[in-house]
């Protein structure tokens, strides 16, 4: 798994979060319990922003969105559309690849109750600044949720009154990238059927469509 970005598999840089997870290595100290590095391709088409690592998936296994219950729509819809060769995501080990996409999170450590303050937030940007402005002229980025929306568009030095969160929105950025938003895929959106999988999928349709994802790696179920 490439450590990119500017990822640093050290950081203590938001108190709070560092003493979180001095106090989980504690409790679980099989756990990974650190910052989570990206996933994926260095060069992808595609970049997809989530919020933060969950406790028990990405902040045990080390992976983004690997063993917790958020995972499983995502990856499941990543192999469907061409971005993954495999769809469950398990564990590191698994086998599981990225193709012409890669997985980040705005904050990159747990945080408690899975709520980063706007500090922890802005604390993190710089690293999300980094991924971005590595990424190519054409490649397109998926926002899971409104904070996911808005780091992007902080790291971007983007004005967020322009570039309005909603479930299936399209955005044209200043800099010729497409930002895509969805609602998050979480347990509470998904079991509560505000992300239904029709809605999600409907989503990634659209995004391998955009001719900024033209890769090879896409493939669109007819």
């Amino acid at each position: 798994m490439p450590e990119c970005g500017g990822y640093d598999p050290g950081c203590v840089r938001c108190p709070r979060l560092a003493a979180h997870l001095d106090a989980v290595r504690h409790s679980h100290p099989d756990y990974h319990a650190r910052p989570v590095a990206p996933f994926g391709a260095e060069d992808p088409a595609l970049l997809i922003v989530g919020l933060a690592p969950g406790m028990h998936g990405a902040n045990a296994t080390g992976r983004p969105f690997t063993g917790d219950y958020a995972g499983i729509l995502l990856y499941q819809t990543l192999h469907k559309f061409g971005f993954s060769n495999l769809p469950v995501s398990q564990h590191r080990e698994d086998g599981l690849r990225l193709l012409g996409c890669r997985i980040t999170n705005a904050v990159k450590c747990l945080p408690p109750e899975n709520k980063p303050t706007p500090a922890e937030v802005a604390q993190c940007n710089p690293f999300l600044r980094a991924e971005l402005h590595a990424l190519r002229p054409d490649a397109v980025i998926l926002a899971l949720g409104t904070i996911a929306h808005q780091a992007v568009l902080r790291a971007l030095s983007l004005p967020l009154r322009d570039y309005k969160f909603s479930h299936g929105a399209e955005h044209a950025l200043a800099d010729g990238r497409r930002l895509f938003d969805s609602y998050h895929c979480s347990r509470y959106n998904t079991q509560t059927r505000r992300l239904t999988e029709a809605m999600f999928h409907d989503v990634f349709a659209r995004i391998a469509d955009y001719g900024g994802t033209s890769t090879g790696a896409v493939r669109v179920p007819g």
